[in-house]
C-alpha cells in the first residue's frame, strides 16, 4: 500500500512524524509531501499566482513552498509514479472540530486527496491550550492505525473523507470511539486583538478563545473529546443543503 502523508503544520512538525509512524503501522510505503512552512488556517486554497518550489528533504520526503492542497496535488500528479492508495493528513497540533473544518489546512489535505479519488483521512491531536503543554502524540499513534483499518475494511464511499480527532489524554485513558456529527462552537469566542508596534502603528491578531465546549451538543465531535473519546466524523465534498434547495426550487419554479 502506497501512503501519501501531508500536513498543514510544515515539514518539520512533530505531528508529521507521528503521522509517518501511523502510516508505517498500517504497513504502507510512505511518501511525505508537506508544506515548507506552517500553513495552518489556509483551508482548501491553491497557489495559482506563485510558483511551487519543491525541495527533496530525504528519501521519499519532499517539502513544497505551498499549501496542503498544493502538496497533495504535487504528490499525486508529479512526485509519485503511481497513485497512492491512501492519503493521511496530519497529525495536526490541536483539534479540528466544529467550524475548524472550514478553516483547516489539515482537513484540506484530506479533501484534496478525496477530490483526486484517493481514500483520505484528516488526523488531529487535541491538547490543552491553557497549559501550553505538548500534544500527547502517543495517543494518536497508538489508536489511529486501528481506527483507520476498521474504516477501510468497511469501505470508503466516493467523495467522502473522514475527520478523526484524538482526545487530550494518555493512550490508556481513551474512553472509546464516537462516530460524531460536526459540532458548533460559541462564536463569541472569536475576537480581534488590537495592538500597537514600536512606532505606535496599530496592528491586529485574529484571536480565538479556547473555552466554550463545556456545553457541546450530545453526539458532536466536541462532546466526544470532552469525554476523552476519539471522534470520527465523515465529511462530504458536496456541500449542497438539499432541504433548502428544495424550498428554493419551489420559490423559483
Amino acid at each position: 500500500m502506497r501512503i501519501l502523508v501531508t500536513n498543514d503544520d510544515g515539514i518539520h512538525a512533530a505531528g508529521l512524524d507521528a503521522c509517518i509512524e501511523i502510516g508505517e503501522a498500517l504497513g504502507g510505503e510512505i511518501w511525505v509531501v508537506a508544506p515548507e512552512i506552517d500553513q495552518s488556517g489556509v483551508s482548501h486554497s491553491l497557489s495559482l499566482n506563485d510558483p511551487l518550489r519543491l525541495r527533496e528533504a530525504g528519501e521519499r520526503r519532499f517539502a513544497v513552498k505551498g499549501t496542503p492542497t498544493d502538496c497533495v496535488i504535487m504528490g499525486v500528479r508529479h512526485i509519485m509514479a503511481e497513485k497512492p492508495d491512501l492519503v493521511l493528513s496530519g497529525v495536526n497540533r490541536g483539534r479540528n472540530c466544529a467550524e475548524d473544518v472550514t478553516y483547516s489546512g489539515t482537513i484540506a489535505g484530506a479533501m484534496e486527496g478525496t477530490v483526486l479519488g484517493v481514500p483520505s483521512f484528516a488526523l488531529s491531536q487535541a491538547y490543552s491550550f491553557s497549559t501550553k503543554r505538548l500534544p500527547p502524540w502517543p495517543t494518536a499513534i497508538a489508536h489511529a492505525p486501528g481506527v483507520i483499518r476498521r474504516i477501510l475494511e468497511t469501505g470508503m464511499p466516493k467523495d467522502v473523507l473522514v475527520n478523526i480527532n484524538f482526545p487530550d489524554c494518555a493512550p490508556n485513558e481513551v474512553a472509546g470511539i464516537s462516530v460524531a456529527v460536526q459540532g458548533k462552537r460559541d462564536q463569541e469566542l472569536l475576537r480581534i486583538d488590537a495592538r500597537h508596534d514600536g512606532r505606535g502603528n496599530p496592528y491586529y491578531w485574529i484571536a480565538f478563545g479556547r473555552g466554550g465546549i463545556a456545553g457541546a451538543a450530545p453526539g458532536s465531535d466536541l462532546a466526544a473529546l470532552n469525554q476523552n473519546r476519539i471522534s470520527v466524523t465523515p465529511l462530504r465534498l458536496d456541500l449542497t443543503d438539499e432541504p433548502f434547495m428544495t424550498k428554493l426550487a419551489d420559490v423559483f419554479d
